[in-house]
């Protein structure tokens, strides 16, 4: 088991309003799994994402990430987490626009204080492997947004995660540049890359192999 969520809840205190927006996911992902995640805005399906990838904690339940427990983890582990198990990629693209695509896809690398040399192979193979490796020292503002779409993808995976972790990655896309990042995420996902990503379009969810429905905070439907 790749991670296992049992009896999720998240709450947020908005001065003296307690929000609860998750309120008891159970949710069982394999390795190998290509997962997207349905609902209506305000469902709770985006807090659930962010948890997965530990960008925010949840506030009661058990989530373990392989041997991991999350709830005991500090911070500073679950950013180390977040940078070599988790790829990230975001509607907005989240590209940095002062840097061209090889530096952007070299970003994590960075972090994680790799050589330069083996971080421009690495990012070179990323960026071919998606399609771009022929606008390299193009800058985000000179990118189409599908072009940058896939300069964010190569960037999730330069560090090879184990799970890629997409919100509503095809949101601003036209609905050709969309296809053709769903084809780079069913290509990834038969390579062996665990994909879960939120969607509101269920022509982009159905080339999941697993719909999950998030209703006001729950599973609706999918989850085990």
């Amino acid at each position: 088991m790749l991670i296992h969520l049992s009896d999720i809840r998240k709450t947020y205190v908005l001065g003296t309003v307690a929000l609860e927006v998750l309120k008891g996911i159970d949710l069982d992902i394999e390795k190998g799994d290509f997962i997207a995640i349905m609902g209506a805005s305000g469902s709770g399906k985006s807090t659930l994402l962010n948890i997965i990838g530990c960008l925010d904690r949840h506030t009661s339940g058990m989530y373990h990430f392989e041997d991991i427990d999350i709830a005991k983890r500090s911070d500073d582990e679950l950013a180390e987490i977040r940078n070599k198990r988790v790829g990230f990629v975001f509607q907005t693209f989240n590209l940095l626009p002062r840097f061209p695509a090889l530096k952007n896809v070299e970003l994590p690398m960075i972090y994680s204080s790799i050589p330069s040399n083996e971080r421009r192979d690495k990012a070179l193979e990323m960026l071919k492997k998606v399609g771009m490796s022929h606008r390299i020292e193009h800058k985000p503002s000179e990118l189409s947004g599908g072009e940058q779409q896939r300069v964010a993808i190569a960037r999730a995976l330069v560090m090879q995660p184990q799970i890629i972790l997409a919100d509503e990655p095809t949101g601003n896309l036209d609905s050709s540049s969309g296809k053709e990042i769903m084809n780079i995420f069913k290509e990834l996902n038969s390579e062996g890359v665990t994909i879960i990503l939120v969607t509101h379009e269920a022509a982009i969810a159905k080339d999941a192999k697993r719909i999950i429905t998030i209703k006001d905070g729950v599973c609706d439907s999918g989850c085990n």
